[in-house]
């Protein structure tokens, strides 16, 4: 079952409006994941240079019984499911009442689940399409009712969010998830500068071309006019910021039409396509307590390259703690 809560199309020209209004210019990261730039972000998964979505699958087989105790009973509710694809494990692991999906995209979000639903047929599976970062509730379904929700948001997908709006975010799933919650989230880490900014440039071009979809989306869905030639990709590592910031680099001095307004842009001027930060656990458990949640738990890789923490609500009774 599919729930369609999408952004109408005077929502998101509101927002892309907002955002071209920025210094530098930067759009929501949502926007990347249409269909087909959901499709290419699978690709870059799967690329040598990224090693995220490995090193997190892998720490998920690893380590899901754990981690299953650790959550306790109860549905379970990913944010920007994607494919679905890491969470298997855990659902085997922990056995849910039921598993619910939340992605910004309809076209990819089906057909997950199906998938889903076809390796875990016994469980509940249900679909939401929506911007989970500006979503007022869940919805009244009975998949919801009565059980205690727990959280999962893999992909290290906190770092497209600057620091106030990853902490929004994070205050965000407190409301979504309510009382005695639990979230489970993975968090890349600062490593060597060279294996940042490669997996960001992977060799076969996927990156760029998840960028360059952009442009195709917004003159679809915005009536715009970006020529895909006139704006090149670019992905460099911010030491001052901690962060990956990725854009797309304009060759020349123009002018694009979108959203019925006009937009100049220099030679050299950069639209802000998303931002990837990275925390320490220090650092990620700093922001998590500022927003209300507590570690109770860490799992890392054995190079340290990422982790997943286990957060409880800091009014929250449960009084482990992790490494």
């Amino acid at each position: 079952m599919l729930i369609d809560l999408h952004p109408e199309p005077a929502d998101m020209a509101r927002l892309v409006v907002e955002g071209m209004g920025r210094s530098p210019k930067q759009l929501p990261a949502w926007l990347l994941y249409d269909a087909e730039g959901s499709r290419l972000f699978d690709a870059i998964c799967e690329q040598p240079e990224y090693g995220l979505t490995r090193t997190e699958t892998a720490l998920l087989e690893a380590r899901a019984d754990a981690m299953a105790a650790g959550l306790g009973p109860g549905v379970v509710v990913e944010f920007g499911a994607g494919s679905a694809r890491k969470v298997s494990p855990l659902l085997s692991a922990l056995g849910p009442a039921a598993y619910v999906a939340l992605d910004i995209s309809a076209d990819h979000l089906a057909p997950a689940c199906r998938a889903l639903q076809a390796r875990h047929p016994d469980l509940p599976v249900l679909g939401i399409c929506c911007d989970y970062s500006h979503l007022d509730h869940l919805p009244d379904h009975p998949m919801l009712k009565g059980q205690r929700r727990l959280g999962f948001y893999p992909g290290s997908s906190l770092g497209n969010f600057d620091p106030p709006g990853a902490l929004a975010l994070l205050r965000q799933f407190r409301r979504l998830l309510g009382p005695d919650s639990r979230l489970l989230i993975g968090i890349d880490q600062p490593k060597a500068v060279e294996r940042l900014e490669a997996a960001y440039n992977d060799r076969a071009g996927w990156s760029e071309a998840f960028a360059h979809n952009l442009l195709t989306r917004l003159n679809r869905d915005l009536d715009g006019d970006f020529s895909a030639a006139d704006f090149r990709y670019r992905a460099w590592w911010d030491v001052a910021q901690s962060r990956i910031a990725m854009a797309l680099v304009s060759q020349r001095d123009q002018e694009v039409r979108m959203a019925g307004r006009h937009w100049p842009f220099r030679a050299g001027e950069p639209l802000i396509t998303e931002y990837s930060y990275k925390y320490g656990p220090a650092a990620f458990l700093e922001l998590a307590a500022a927003a209300g949640w507590r570690g109770a738990d860490r799992w890392s890789d054995p190079a340290g390259d990422l982790s997943l923490h286990l957060l409880v609500q800091a009014d929250s009774d449960d009084q482990r703690s992790g490494p």
